[in-house]
């Protein structure tokens, strides 16, 4: 297994280049190895999918439940990963700093630390405190001395911001100031909207939520996209699935869902030969 700094070295070889490539988010260890079997050159967290399996909402971890979760994934896999820390649990700059610091010791490639507080009465951190706090972060990784990568995750698409994409053009430009390494506004749902994003981030890497249908991979890295996750969906694939077999069991007692299930034998060679 590659060393950690090496998958930090690889990950940041991947923004570095040309093209863009696809970080899948699974949500527990195994999804996590069926990914890596597929050839993908790097994965990332979802906090909904890591949440749902753990039978709480979107938002619901604790920190220290996020940080154990992080730390299995990284470990079972060659893969680099990025985490989906959130907005870093910590209220304060200095406990930012704090937090940042254990995320760095997960031994992860990259974290996005995103503006988006979780209150109803206040969902967005300022755009100025939303800065400083990607500063925090900056400051968090450097001192840490290893290469690790920041993204400035701006929700205002994606939680219903009145200004919308305008917002997040402000703010996107103020974060790469404040140093992050990728731009990342989740929400976007056409192809001008991506265009302004990566026109506005440029020289900096873009990552795009791929969380429906809509977009193609060679649609995105047409404008120039480098990055592109899938966020909660591929969790929300499984749920379904299983969401339909269960409730036809309980509603019809039938079991004719699982004509679509995945075949044991597949499974059990997958994880007999990536191991435990």
């Amino acid at each position: 297994m590659p060393t950690i700094e090496a998958k930090r070295a690889r990950f940041a070889e991947l923004h570095a280049s040309q093209g863009c490539f696809i970080i899948p988010n699974p949500w527990d260890v195994g999804s996590t190895k069926y990914l890596a079997s597929l050839g993908f050159k790097a994965l990332a967290t979802t906090s909904a999918g890591a949440a749902f399996a753990a039978g709480k909402p979107d938002g619901g971890m604790t920190r220290a439940e996020v940080l154990r979760h992080v730390t299995d994934l990284v470990a079972a896999t060659d893969l680099p990963f990025n985490a989906d820390y959130e907005a870093g649990f910590a209220a304060t700059r200095d406990e930012l700093y704090e937090s940042v610091t254990r995320c760095i010791a997960t031994g992860v490639a990259g974290f996005s630390i995103e503006d988006f507080t979780g209150d109803p009465a206040g969902p967005f951190f300022g755009a100025q405190e939303a800065a400083d706090r990607i500063r925090t972060a900056r400051a968090a990784i450097n001192a840490s001395g290893h290469k690790v990568l920041l993204t400035a995750r701006c929700e205002t698409m994606l939680r219903g911001h009145p200004d919308g994409l305008a917002e997040a053009l402000r703010r996107l430009e103020s974060y790469a100031e404040a140093g992050a390494d990728v731009l990342y506004a989740p929400g976007l749902r056409s192809p001008e909207e991506v265009a302004q994003v990566v026109k506005r981030a440029r020289p900096l890497p873009v990552n795009v939520l791929a969380g429906a249908p809509g977009f193609t991979l060679r649609q995105l890295e047409d404008l120039d996209v480098r990055r592109v996750s899938v966020g909660a969906a591929l969790a929300r694939a499984a749920w379904g699935g299983f969401m339909r077999a269960a409730q036809d069991i309980a509603r019809n007692g039938r079991f004719d869902s699982f004509a679509d299930a995945a075949p044991f034998a597949e499974l059990d060679r997958l994880f007999r030969s990536s191991g435990t």
